[in-house]
């Protein structure tokens, strides 16, 4: 992500979607799914949008993984710039390693809610 524009777009029933631009042009939307906080700072849980060109695993060899029919799933850090406007950055490995933990233990409190 360190080398992506992003754009934070609103989709009226108030879902948060992020445009990711990488240095060849191409752009991905990602929707934020959840906020994870961890050690003070948060971190946002970024799911692939399809739109019509990524639609129903087209096989264009762009990489995005769309014709393996997997989910595109991305941790952003979000941190505020100069602007005072909050940024999506790519976390450090420590800082993901953390991240997984933290959604590990969500999804095990959200298992033993339930039962």
């Amino acid at each position: 992500m360190s080398d992506k524009e992003k754009q934070v777009l609103e989709d009226g029933d108030d879902a948060i979607v992020v445009e990711f631009t990488d240095a060849e042009g191409n752009s991905y939307l990602y929707e934020q799914e959840m906020i994870i906080p961890v050690n003070g700072e948060k971190f946002a849980l970024l799911i692939g949008v399809e739109d019509e060109e990524h639609e129903h695993g087209h096989g264009c060899g762009c990489g995005c993984g769309c014709e393996e029919g997997d989910e595109d799933v991305l941790i952003a850090k979000i941190v505020t710039n100069e602007n005072g406007e909050e940024e999506y950055v790519e976390p450090t490995d420590e800082e993901f390693e953390a991240v997984q933990k933290a959604y590990d233990a969500l999804l095990d409190e959200e298992e033993n809610a339930e039962e």
